[in-house]
C-alpha cells in the first residue's frame, strides 16, 4: 500500500457535513438527523453560516435531501441490524459520522469506510485529536479511485466477510461516476451474501424530474443521470435478488410529512434498494 498523505476533504464532502450540522441548527425539531460531529471534524471557524453555500432559505431543499438519505440509511442499518446483520460498508464515507454518534450500535458490528488516501488520513487525524480514536470495529479502508483500485480487493484484505450479509451504501457518489462505473458498483455489492442490502442515491435526468412537474437545480453537470427504470435494470442485471425504487417523495412521506416549517428535499435525488 503506498504511503498515505494528509490531504483535507473535498468541498463537496465538507458542505455535506455542514449542512447535516445546519439541519440540527436552523431547521424546526423534529429533526430528521441529529449530526453536529461533521461539524467538529471541519472546525470551519465562527462564520461559517455566512458562506454563500450555507444560505437557510436557499439551500433548504439540498439541506434536506441529505438528511433524508443519511437517515433512510441508517434506519436501514438499524433494521438490517435486528435481522442479524453485522457488517455495514460506506462507499465514498467522506464525513460520515455513524460510528461516531452510534457507538453502541456500530461496536456489535464491523464497519467498512472507503475513500480516498489522503481524505481519510486526514479524518483518521481528526478523529484521534477530537478524542474519538479509530476503534478496532471501524475499518478505514484506503481506495484510490483515480487510479482505478480495486475497492472491493481492499475491501476483502481489510476483512469484510464474503458468507456474512451486509448494508453496502453510497449516496451522493454515483453522480459523479461514468454509467460504467456505477454498473461496476453495482456488480461488485451484489457478490454479497444473501440477505444484503445495497442502498444508493442517484440523479434523475433533469427532463425527467420537469416532465413530472418538478424543476431540477442541479448545480454542475454531473457525469450520470438515470431513469428509475434504467436503474433498476441495471441492478438486475448485476445479479440482484429484488430491486426497489424510492422516490424524492417517498422520503419526503417518510421523514417530512406533518413539518411546521415545510421543509422539504429537493426534487431529483432518489435511492435504489437492492437485495442479494
Amino acid at each position: 500500500m503506498p504511503a498515505q498523505r494528509t490531504v483535507a476533504p473535498e468541498s463537496t464532502a465538507v458542505r455535506v457535513a455542514l449542512w447535516r450540522a445546519m439541519h440540527a441548527q436552523v431547521d424546526e425539531p423534529p429533526h430528521v438527523l441529529q449530526d453536529e460531529i461533521g461539524l467538529e471534524l471541519v472546525a470551519p471557524g465562527a462564520n461559517w453560516h455566512r458562506r454563500p453555500d450555507m444560505g437557510k432559505n436557499a439551500t433548504s431543499g439540498f439541506r434536506a435531501g441529505v438528511v433524508a438519505r443519511a437517515r433512510f440509511v441508517e434506519d436501514l442499518v438499524a433494521d438490517r441490524f435486528s435481522d442479524g446483520v453485522r457488517q455495514y460498508v460506506i462507499l465514498g464515507a467522506g464525513l460520515d459520522t455513524f460510528a461516531q454518534r452510534h457507538p453502541e450500535l456500530a461496536a456489535e458490528m464491523r464497519v467498512f469506510e472507503i475513500d480516498q488516501y489522503g481524505p481519510q488520513e486526514w479524518k483518521r487525524q481528526r478523529l484521534s485529536e477530537l478524542g474519538y480514536g479509530v476503534p478496532e470495529w471501524l475499518r478505514m479502508v484506503p481506495v484510490d479511485f483515480e487510479k482505478d483500485e480495486d475497492w472491493w480487493g481492499r475491501l476483502i484484505e481489510a476483512g469484510f466477510d464474503l458468507d456474512r450479509p451486509a448494508v453496502l451504501a453510497s449516496t451522493g457518489v454515483s453522480m459523479y461516476l461514468t454509467k460504467d462505473a456505477v454498473a461496476d458498483t453495482l456488480a461488485k455489492a451484489a457478490q454479497t451474501a444473501q440477505g444484503s442490502a445495497f442502498a444508493m442515491t442517484f440523479l434523475l435526468p433533469p427532463e425527467t424530474v420537469a416532465a413530472s412537474g418538478g424543476k431540477p437545480r442541479y448545480p454542475i453537470r454531473f457525469r450520470s443521470c438515470f431513469t428509475a427504470e434504467e436503474m433498476l435494470q441495471l441492478a438486475r442485471a448485476a445479479g440482484f435478488h429484488e430491486v426497489r425504487h424510492l422516490s424524492t417523495a417517498d422520503l419526503t412521506e417518510r421523514y417530512f410529512t406533518g413539518r411546521p416549517d415545510g421543509l422539504r428535499p429537493e426534487v431529483g435525488e432518489s435511492f435504489l434498494l437492492a437485495t442479494t
